[in-house]
């Protein structure tokens, strides 16, 4: 104790006399392991400021493209933290226009709709006026708009820029505008078809978005195409170009290799500019595939570049590729009060073109570079703008990413970046002070338990689908690999991806007292508590509050089995060979052998399969994805 006292004394003098200015909590630093790979400039973790306003992207959009007379009509704007407070001002031929309703988000970028009701036939002027700023559209509200003739899926009007991004950022920050951890939709366009949430719904005004509409958008992606879902969908409706890549699966030590490209400009045979689109969209669903995301950071010929780990980069629309193949997309950041920590959210498929919100953690992220274990380079990365030059499209040049651009900045920060140094970068990016050790550990502890409310109905549609179907056995794959990766029922119903995630989750909450006590300075902590208190009392909260959370599956006889979260983790050694689908309920949610919970299990997997497990079980105890 005396040893103790007198390391704290010295502590304190050093601080208040060396370093005075450092006694107030203010932002934390990333220092040295903000720098990593081949990109050494500094990282800022500041989120921007209100001076920072007249740096942020300025843009304005109106949709419908052409509002008929009397049809209400959005306008969107993005800016600063100031846009809330500017004014948009519609002028139609007989004068102002007044905003009936109005609603804001907190990108980045930050940014406002406005929705007004159109009146006579004629050219009308929108304007945002912020005092500083002044951006401004003409557009014609005509009663009926005629799309160009071209064999064209959609012909390319102008390129991507630093406003068209910014729009895209923020149209996909609204229409995921307010969805948490349990939102979930079957299928992409059910998003899409919601006039509410969906900036751009019937943009084309061809009832493209419209559920009575005759011809409408259909989007089932998977988790690979899904942003390449959003992005077509974003460009189609602007008349933006788009593009993607045939590529390879590369291998150990090589990443995925990028060949032809096939763009919009792709001639199809339909004539119905929806057609069209739905049409072009399952080309691009063959094409793209795991790999996509994971060419090297430096191939100029992806679809993808790298960007920097910022509080400014890391915004809606920015897709992380993790090592093994999934990508997720991000919609939205919740800042972090004196009250909860902060939150990144992103949204996901799945094979059966469901889709979810999920938020960064290393239960969700997963980020591995060395290349004897993973193929091609993950990490977050933004769509390559195209541009139209001289009629023809091209890819954006990795030195035409200039400050003067606007653009996101190309970087290999993370090239080569360990995943100590990956974690510890994006928790000060999304929470920039330090938290309390005990509502951060709540934190990760309520996300733990959000995969498993997940993964229930993962378990249950399994089951349900093997009742529908007595005495199936779905084939499983015989490599390791394909355990992870092949599709059809094995995929739709197996659990390996997510089972490894869960591990590593249920790791992370486990070792997060001793994470505390090796990087303390992290975290709010008294200076009157010792790191092996504070190390002491979380694990005391921490076996209470896993004890408090729960989750309920249905056994083989119909009845509920309850499960706390700490005798989940207690069996997690079983999650090492729980994702077979031939299994019942009670094996896959870990029941020991011999067990009164394990006595109504109805099925087993075959011997062979069994067999297979074993070996394949080993890349489940070392927390690793096999190559794909």
């Amino acid at each position: 104790m005396r040893e103790f006292l007198a390391r704290l004394f010295l502590k304190a003098f050093f601080i208040v006399v060396v370093f005075p200015g450092f006694i107030s909590c203010g932002h934390r630093s990333a220092g040295d392991k903000s720098k990593s790979g081949a990109d050494s400039t500094f990282v800022s973790i500041e989120e921007p400021d209100d001076a920072a306003d007249d740096q942020v992207i300025t843009a304005i959009l109106v949709s419908p493209e052409n509002p008929r007379p009397g049809q209400l009509f959005k306008v969107m704007v993005t800016g600063g933290k100031k846009i809330g407070k500017a004014k948009i001002e519609v002028t139609s031929p007989t004068g102002i226009i007044e905003s009936v309703k109005s609603r804001t988000g907190e990108g980045l970028p930050y940014w406002r709709i406005d929705e007004f009701k159109a009146g006579t036939e004629g050219a009308y002027h929108a304007e945002l006026k912020t005092g500083e700023v002044n951006e401004h559209l003409d557009f014609s509200v005509i009663e009926k708009s005629t799309p160009p003739a071209s064999q064209a899926v959609w012909k390319t009007k102008s390129g991507w820029d630093s406003k068209t991004e910014a729009l895209y950022s923020a149209w996909v920050n609204a229409l995921f505008y307010g969805a948490d951890e349990r939102s979930s939709w079957p299928a992409l366009h059910e998003i899409t078809q919601n006039k509410e949430w969906n900036f751009l719904y019937n943009h084309l005004s061809l009832e493209e978005d419209d559920l009575s509409g005759k011809i409408k958008v259909r989007m089932e992606p998977d988790c690979a195409d899904n942003p390449f879902y959003l992005r077509a969908y974003f460009a189609w409706k602007l008349g933006l170009p788009f593009g993607y890549h045939e590529a390879d699966r590369g291998g150990l030590g090589r990443a995925p290799n990028t060949g032809r490209w096939i763009t919009n400009e792709t001639a199809v045979s339909n004539s119905h500019p929806t057609q069209k689109f739905n049409t072009f969209m399952r080309i691009v669903m063959n094409g793209v595939h795991s790999g996509t995301a994971r060419t090297s950071l430096s191939n100029e010929n992806s679809d993808y570049y790298p960007v920097p780990l910022t509080a400014d980069a890391i915004r809606p629309g920015v897709v992380f590729a993790d090592p093994y193949g999934h990508t997720l997309i991000l919609v939205s950041k919740i800042p972090q009060t004196s009250d909860h920590p902060g939150m990144l959210l992103s949204v996901d498929a799945q094979p059966d073109g469901t889709v979810g919100i999920k938020r960064f953690w290393k239960g969700n992220f997963l980020f591995n570079t060395n290349e004897a274990e993973v193929i091609g380079e993950p990490g977050f990365k933004a769509f390559r703008p195209i541009v139209l030059n001289q009629g023809k499209l091209r890819l954006l040049k990795t030195d035409e990413f200039t400050a003067e651009s606007g653009l996101i900045p190309f970087s290999l920060q993370q090239k080569g970046m360990s995943s100590n140094d990956f974690y510890h970068i994006m928790e000060l990016i999304i929470n920039p002070k330090p938290l309390d050790p005990e509502t951060a550990m709540f934190d990760l502890i309520n996300a733990l338990h959000e995969q498993l409310v997940v993964r229930v109905t993962s378990v249950k549609n399994g089951e349900e689908y093997m009742k529908a179907h007595p005495g199936l056995v779905i084939p499983m794959p015989g490599r390791a690999a394909g355990v992870f990766q092949t599709g059809g029922i094995w995929e739709d119903f197996s659990t390996p991806n997510r089972d490894l995630r869960l591990l590593i989750a249920m790791d992370a909450v486990i070792d997060f007292p001793d994470k505390v006590m090796r990087s303390p300075d992290d975290y709010k902590i008294s200076m009157l508590q010792s790191p092996e208190k504070v190390k002491e009392n979380l694990k005391e909260l921490l076996e209470k509050k896993l004890n408090e959370l729960s989750i309920t599956y249905t056994r083989g006889n119909e009845t509920e089995q309850k499960l706390t979260l700490s005798e989940i983790i207690k069996r997690r050694s079983a999650f090492e060979m729980a994702y077979n689908p031939n299994d019942g309920a009670e094996i896959r949610w870990g029941a020991p052998e011999n067990s009164e919970e394990r006595s109504t299990c109805r099925r087993k997997v075959p011997t062979g399969q069994l067999e297979k497990m074993q070996s394949v079980r080993e890349w489940f105890q070392k927390r690793l994805h096999p190559p794909t």
